[in-house]
């Protein structure tokens, strides 16, 4: 009975050790601020050509970083936009401060997925890679909701 109790053991620190390891920049679930997304959806585009994308980057560390380019494997091209008093503006980054959050949401910060490969459809996911100016790329699964999805009500 001894000799399964020491196996056991030595694989639970094995385990233990191997989540507090720092993960290497193609990690696409750690950063060096601290960075997570949640709240990502891209709204069933009604155009051929082009859709938004919303999502919330949250920075649980003590180091600011800089939200710098989006890419994806649908569109040509990804770029950032703010709104403000209803002019929307290109952004070439975004700032995530340290210990708090970047919003895309719709009539403010939003994604812009441009020159459309194909046109994504509700119930499917869209691939994008988000790069930071100081931690590694988070790669993102982004669902395709219905066109009038609204993330307060979850419809």
């Amino acid at each position: 009975m001894r000799r399964a109790v020491l196996p056991v053991a030595a694989l639970a620190g094995a385990l233990a050790l191997a989540g507090c390891g720092s993960g290497s920049g193609s990690d696409s679930g750690s950063s060096k601020a601290g960075l997570s997304v949640s709240a990502s959806y891209m709204p069933q585009p009604v155009s051929a050509d082009m859709a938004a994308g919303f999502l919330t980057i949250a920075n649980k560390g003590g180091t600011k970083d800089e939200l710098t380019s989006v890419t994806s494997d649908i569109a040509g091209q990804v770029t950032m936009h703010s709104t403000v008093g209803g002019a929307m503006q290109e952004k070439t980054s975004f700032a995530i401060p340290a210990h708090g959050q970047l919003v895309f949401k719709s009539g403010g910060n939003h994604l812009m997925f441009e020159k459309l490969k194909r046109k994504p459809e509700q119930g499917q996911k869209v691939t994008l890679k988000l790069t930071f100016a100081k931690s590694g790329p988070l790669t993102v699964e982004m669902p395709v909701k219905s066109a009038t999805y609204n993330p307060s009500t979850g419809h």
